[in-house]
């Protein structure tokens, strides 16, 4: 077993409440339940002797693997091919479609040889809250109970178990056409035990499973180029949403290193308004109105909580559950991903100011009727009330959208989304005919795009820059100004911006977020070039009408996702994935970028 395998070679499952990771070798590594946020069960990803995982495969040293999804769904096959036979391995977690949160998480693994003969081995070590806990062990025929302070964990299975310490371990082999089922099911400290699994139940709990994921991604209306592409990273996004509030996390997991052996390791299990405001429009565009209106009803609770209290109406990330998020804390006895330390559980950047999400969110309320209509009267009443506040409020530094911890700043994207707040904030009270102070909102975004024009725009560099005074500094974010029509995609000043970030920022068509030497951000070590800036980059280029870039830097783009088609965060220097896995953003981006240049392609072809 390698002790830490490549983070893109990994596969996610999940029930639309938590999520696990598979690795291509049939090793689930990091599982936390019952929710995205919760401690974890298994994370030998960050500490493979005290984090814990589960093993189902093969120990034959000739055998090779081969991940994949079955088509259309979350359902993630692991195949072990051997001189003596073929076995897989099909890890699912049978969907919880109900709206309400529940303890009760079920992760089955259904084993089986498809050829020949194939002896496999199976490992189930435990290591709750992080590997902090201790936990007893209860061996029964056919059953074991792990329990752990305020959890128990019930493993079923249909192949013989025997005791390893307080772990489980066991051997077994299947001939061609025979099966076997293996369950983990986590609930509260006082949770019953599930009835024992059998083979024809097990079954179809799977073939349900498909059937709620195909039929899902059958509600797509996209129908354009690279539509493997774009159901995959809309059914990741699905799976990062937590059905009971309509809340996405920025990933699946928590400490993952941006540099091998870096400091640059957060948690991302929480719901950034940033990124969720975002996934609204990728969803529109989709045709997923109910996930994007549930994710608006989650912002509406947000800021109707703000209401009569002091400070900004809205944290940049709260719990998907909707509680804010407080503080961040070291867990120093993990090793990290490849001693990549500090683990980082929590997310110091809660407290930051960061203005641009206002800009973010009014977007995408504004981009789709349907959604917008649903805010309803009191739904306008908070957001009038937040603009009424942003026009004293947008004209101040803040942290920026990459939360750089250096200190604050003038970002000129923090100004860009806070008048694209006012701007679509006027259409909204237009079109629908609402009460608003719509002559400050006017002053408010007419002056916050003088301002930029005067002081975000460098005459050296013929571009707008990252914060003003920076006349150097150029900040892959501002591909999104032509997008919220800030500038025309076609403006001189603008195509003389990409010609500029092209030159700093994009490495072979790849591209970074900013220069870190050029714009210090607070931290030691470097990183890789951002996939969520560089899907950005294909739409910006689109629009543009420079369609054979853009369409060589999207296809490009795709051979860098992983085997089952998933993104992390960051592509590293030698073409590995980095950071947390997989990233909503990233996921999120492609989906806007493919139908932008689809559309595009195909105005150029009629």
């Amino acid at each position: 077993m390698d002790r830490y395998p490549p983070i893109a070679e990994h596969g996610l499952i999940g029930d639309l409440q938590s999520a696990a990771l598979v690795t291509s070798r049939g090793v689930v590594d990091w599982f936390a339940a019952p929710r995205f946020d919760s401690p974890s069960i298994f994370a030998a990803l960050l500490d493979h002797d005290r984090g814990g995982y589960f093993r189902v495969g093969t120990d034959d040293p000739q055998a090779t693997c081969k991940q994949l999804y079955y088509p259309d769904t979350a359902l993630l096959v692991t195949r072990f091919m051997s001189p003596d036979g073929v076995g897989e391995v099909i890890d699912w977690m049978p969907p919880i479609t109900r709206r309400t949160a529940t303890d009760r998480h079920t992760l089955a693994r259904t084993v089986r040889t498809v050829r020949g003969t194939v002896r496999f081995s199976l490992e189930c070590r435990p290591r709750f809250d992080y590997g902090r806990a201790t936990h007893e062990l209860d061996l029964r025929p056919g059953a074991a109970v792990f329990r752990a302070p305020g959890v128990t964990a019930y493993l079923q299975s249909t192949v013989p178990l025997e005791r390893d310490g307080n772990d489980l371990r066991g051997t077994f082999t299947l001939h061609v056409g025979e099966a076997a089922a293996v369950v983990l099911t986590v609930c509260d400290a006082d949770g019953e035990a599930p009835p024992p699994p059998t083979e024809d139940g097990i079954t179809q709990q799977l073939w349900d499973a498909a059937d709620f994921w195909q039929k899902w991604v059958r509600g797509s209306h996209y129908r354009g180029r690279w539509r493997d592409m774009v159901n995959r990273s809309a059914i990741t996004l699905k799976l990062l949403t937590y059905a009971p509030t309509g809340a996405p996390v920025a990933a699946a997991t928590m400490g993952l290193p941006e540099q091998i052996g870096g400091e640059r390791n957060w948690d991302y299990r929480y719901t950034w308004v940033r990124d969720g405001s975002l996934s609204v429009r990728s969803l529109l565009d989709l045709g997923f109105v109910e996930e994007a209106t549930a994710f608006t009803h989650w912002l509406g609770d947000r800021l109707r909580e703000s209401a009569g209290k002091d400070g900004e109406p809205l944290q940049i990330m709260y719990r998907v559950n909707g509680e804010p998020l407080l503080g961040e804390e070291i867990l120093g006895h993990l090793e990290g991903y490849r001693g990549s330390a500090p683990v980082r559980l929590g997310n110091a950047a809660a407290d930051q100011l960061q203005l641009d999400i206002y800009g973010e969110a009014l977007y995408a309320l504004s981009e789709g009727r349907e959604v917008a209509m649903q805010t309803g009267y009191r739904g306008w009443k908070e957001l009038s009330r937040t603009l009424d506040w942003l026009a004293d409020s947008w004209d101040r530094p803040d942290e920026g959208v990459w939360e750089t911890r250096g200190g604050r700043q003038d970002f000129t994207y923090s100004r860009v989304m806070c008048w694209a707040a006012f701007d679509r904030g006027l259409r909204l009270a237009s079109d629908f005919r609402r009460p608003a102070d719509t002559d400050r909102w006017t002053k408010a975004r007419d002056a916050i795009l003088e301002q930029v024009m005067e002081r975000g725009w460098s005459e050296s560099s013929q571009a707008y820059v990252q914060h003003y005074g920076g006349d150097d500094v150029l900040d892959a974010s501002l591909l999104l100004m032509p997008r919220v029509g800030f500038v025309a995609p076609r403006d001189p000043s603008w195509l003389s911006t990409l010609d500029a970030m092209d030159r700093t920022l994009v490495s072979d068509s790849l591209v970074y977020r900013y220069d870190p030497a050029a714009s210090p951000d607070g931290l030691r070590g470097s990183e890789g070039t951002f996939s969520l800036c560089t899907f950005l980059y294909v739409d910006a280029l689109a629009r543009a009408g420079r369609l054979r870039p853009a369409r060589y830097t999207f296809e490009k783009m795709h051979t860098y996702a992983n085997h089952v088609g998933l993104f992390a965060e960051e592509v590293g220097p030698s073409g590995e994935q980095l950071g947390n896995f997989p990233q909503a953003f990233t996921h999120l981006s492609l989906i806007s970028a493919a139908c932008t240049l689809d559309e595009a392609l195909d105005r150029q072809r009629g």
